[in-house]
């Protein structure tokens, strides 16, 4: 049985907590560690787990703990992941995975150095639909791949943090690093260019304040191979959580994802007809964060190697500083600007 601990319980912790707390074959929720004494005292309570850190340095000086989910702010993901590995800790690392690429490399080469499973925290490749829509791609059901289109649509209002755009990179970082990861994935080549364009749309009253800030964007990316991409993404959208795909083939083409969040729909007698929308990414995705759980501890118990590794995350956060550099600076950029390739 793999003992594991979740470091962060805000929401997107608690997530990944309620899936160790008895979904998980092979796994289960040992501890929890949260600096804020309310929020773990109150996640102990939820998960019926006793064993509660408000130091992660602490969690992770745990003989009994196997492995470490860390839901944390960013900046502490590198930190905590070289110490994890350092300790013979397995690592699940949500996204972004780290504030640079430099930090990425130390905690890939942390946890390969001390021979421990590192997995991101990428929840759409397990999300049933999209791994049907993948298979469909290797199979060759629309030949040869030449487009792949991806939009997210966040309905939260934007927090006072994120309108420094230097430091919370925006829509781009914020919204769209899924998206990122599906186009590459579904591409199955490194991206080669990206032009993005974006505009402060829903909040006027901070343009004065936060010139820089944007809350919807639309970028054009091109592959290694040739490949097209699109990403489409915006924030504080108001009308739902919105994630769809399109994979446009020389044969064929696939779509993912819908609007509405349920399948029926309310016809009125003023000839409206209205259906329900889907309110959050964690309703949208909520079983495909439980297999995301299960692989994880699955490539534990089989040594194998996770379906999102560190790279998948270093290129992520690649491709987010390579957007937010467009947007800002109006131009393309090219991924040998950064590669050094």
């Amino acid at each position: 049985m793999l003992n594991v601990c979740v470091i962060g319980c805000g929401r997107a912790g608690m997530i990944h907590a309620r899936s160790y707390a008895g979904a998980v074959t092979g796994a289960r929720l040992a501890a929890l560690c949260d600096p804020d004494e309310e929020a773990r005292t109150r996640a102990g309570a939820e998960l019926g787990v006793g064993r509660l850190y408000a130091s992660w340095e602490d969690a992770l000086a745990d003989d009994d703990i196997d492995a470490v989910v860390v839901v944390t702010p960013t900046g502490l993901h590198r930190d905590i992941v070289v110490a994890a590995a350092a300790a013979g800790k397995h690592v699940f690392c949500e996204k972004p995975m780290a504030s640079s690429e430099a930090e990425c490399d130390e905690m890939i080469d942390a946890c390969a150095a001390a021979g421990v499973k590192l997995q991101l925290g990428f929840m759409r490749r397990f999300d049933e639909s999209l791994q049907h829509a993948h298979e469909a791609v290797l199979a060759g059901e629309i030949g040869d791949v030449v487009l792949v289109k991806s939009l997210t649509h966040g309905p939260s209002k934007p927090k006072e943090w994120m309108f420094d755009v230097r430091k919370s990179y925006g829509p781009i970082g914020e919204v769209s690093s899924h998206d990122f990861d599906e186009l590459r994935w579904f591409a199955g080549s490194e991206v080669a260019s990206v032009y993005a364009i974006g505009g402060n749309f829903r909040s006027p009253e901070v343009a004065e304040a936060w010139p820089e800030w944007y809350d919807s964007f639309a970028m054009t990316l091109s592959f290694a191979d040739g490949k097209l991409g699109m990403v489409d993404g915006a924030q504080y959208v108001q009308y739902g959580y919105d994630a769809r795909l399109e994979v446009l083939g020389t044969k064929g083409s696939i779509l993912v994802g819908r609007q509405p969040r349920e399948s029926y729909a309310i016809a009125r007698a003023d000839g409206t007809v209205v259906r329900p929308m889907n309110n959050s990414w964690s309703y949208l995705f909520r079983e495909a964060y439980v297999r995301e759980a299960q692989a994880f501890a699955d490539c534990i118990a089989a040594d194998t190697e996770p379906l999102v590794t560190g790279h998948d995350g270093k290129m992520a956060v690649r491709l987010v500083q390579m957007g937010l550099t467009s947007l800002l600076e109006k131009r393309v950029v090219f991924d040998s600007e950064v590669s050094g390739a």
